[in-house]
C-alpha cells in the first residue's frame, strides 16, 4: 500500500511539475511571437482615431502621444521589460487596455465574449459527440450491412469538409435562399438582453446555424472513431464467451461493446471540451458571432497584443487543464499507471 501511495504520489508530482511549466513555456513564446510579428499597432490605432473623430494630430506633439500610447498599452522599453512588465500585471488580473475597444480593459472584452463561445460550442461538441458515438458504434457493430457502409462513407468525406464550408453553405441555403433562418449576430439587435422567453429563443434561433455547421464538420469524425474502435474489438475472447453464453445481440452491445468504446471517447470528448476557449474563428466571423473566436479574430487584424495574448492565455489554460484532469483520473481507471508501468 506504501509503495502504491509513492507512485501515485510521484505520478501526481510530475504530471503538475509539467502541467505548469508547460503553461509557463507557452506563455513566454507566444508573447514573444506576436511581439515580433511585424507591425505598427500604435500608428494604426492613431490613424483609425483620427479617421473616426476627423481630427489631426500637430506634427510637434505626434511623437509624445506616440509614447503615450506605447506606455499605456506596455509596449515601451525592450521585449525583456514589456514581458516582465506584463507578467507583474497578469498577475494582478490586469491583462491593459484593448486597441479594439480601447480603453476598454482587453480582460473585460474577453470575459463578456466567454459565454457566447462556451454556450455554442460547449453545446455543439457535446451533441457531435453523442451523435457520432450513437452512430459510429451501431454502424461498427453492423458493419457488413450496405447502409452502414453508405453512412461510413459519408462520415469519411464529410471529415474531410472544414467548418467554414458548412457554416457558407448554411447561411447560402438557408438565410439567403429559404430567408428562414439569421444570417448573423447572436439575438435581435432590436431586444434587450435579459431573461425572457423572446430573447432566449431569439439567440437559440441565432446559434442554429453556427452550431449545425460545427456539428456536421465534428459528428463525422466521431462517427469514424467510434467505429474504428468498434471493429476492433468485435473478434475479442470476451465477446465470443458473451456470445456462447446466450447472451443477447443488444445486451452484449451495451454491457460490453459501448462500455469498452466510451472510456476512450470521454477522454477525447474531454479534450475537445478543452479546445472549446479556442473559438471557432471562421465559423464565428462568418455568422458574425460575438464570441471568442470573432474577437481573436478582430484582435489579430489590428495587432491588439493585450486582447491576443489574454486569450491566447486562457486557450493554453483550458487546454491543459482537460489533459491534467485527464492525466489524473487515469490512475483510477488504468491499472497500470496505479502500478506504475
Amino acid at each position: 500500500m506504501d509503495k502504491l501511495k509513492k507512485v501515485l504520489r510521484s505520478y501526481i508530482i510530475r504530471r503538475l511539475a509539467s502541467y505548469f511549466f508547460t503553461i509557463f513555456l507557452a506563455f513566454t513564446l507566444t508573447f514573444f511571437f506576436f511581439r515580433l510579428v511585424p507591425g505598427n499597432p500604435i500608428g494604426a490605432f492613431i490613424l483609425s482615431m483620427q479617421q473616426r473623430y476627423s481630427t489631426g494630430v500637430l506634427q510637434s506633439s505626434e511623437g509624445d502621444i506616440v509614447e503615450r500610447y506605447k506606455e499605456m498599452f506596455g509596449l515601451n522599453g525592450s521585449l525583456f521589460t514589456q514581458y516582465v512588465r506584463y507578467v507583474k500585471n497578469l498577475l494582478k488580473g490586469n491583462l491593459g487596455p484593448s486597441l479594439t475597444a480601447f480603453p476598454t480593459p482587453a480582460q473585460k472584452l474577453i470575459f463578456e465574449s466567454l459565454p457566447w463561445t462556451i454556450g455554442l460550442l460547449g453545446l455543439s461538441v457535446f451533441i457531435s459527440w453523442m451523435i457520432g458515438l450513437l452512430i459510429g458504434v451501431l454502424i461498427g457493430w453492423k458493419r457488413d450491412l450496405l447502409l452502414s457502409k453508405f453512412i461510413a462513407g459519408l462520415a469519411i468525406f464529410f471529415s474531410q469538409i472544414p467548418q467554414y464550408f458548412f457554416a457558407i453553405f448554411l447561411v447560402f441555403v438557408f438565410a439567403y435562399v429559404l430567408s428562414v433562418l439569421p444570417s448573423s449576430g447572436a439575438y435581435d439587435a432590436f431586444l434587450k438582453p435579459g431573461f425572457y422567453l423572446k430573447f432566449i429563443l431569439s439567440i437559440l434561433k441565432h446559434a442554429i446555424l453556427p452550431s449545425l455547421s460545427i456539428i456536421l464538420a465534428s459528428a463525422a469524425g466521431w462517427m469514424i472513431s467510434s467505429r474504428a474502435l468498434v471493429i476492433s474489438i468485435l473478434n475479442e475472447d470476451y465477446l465470443i464467451f458473451a456470445e456462447a453464453k446466450g447472451l443477447k445481440p443488444f445486451t452484449i452491445l451495451r454491457n460490453y461493446v459501448m462500455k469498452n468504446v466510451l472510456l476512450p471517447q470521454v477522454t477525447g470528448l474531454a479534450i475537445s471540451l478543452g479546445f472549446i476557449m479556442n473559438g471557432a474563428y471562421i465559423v464565428e466571423w462568418v455568422f458574425n458571432y460575438p464570441g471568442i473566436g470573432r474577437l481573436m479574430t478582430n484582435a489579430i487584424g489590428i495587432l491588439d497584443f493585450n486582447v491576443i495574448q489574454g486569450v491566447t492565455l486562457l486557450s493554453i489554460i483550458t487546454v491543459l487543464t482537460a489533459n491534467l484532469i485527464i492525466d489524473l483520473i487515469l490512475p483510477l481507471l488504468d491499472p497500470r499507471v496505479r502500478s506504475g508501468q
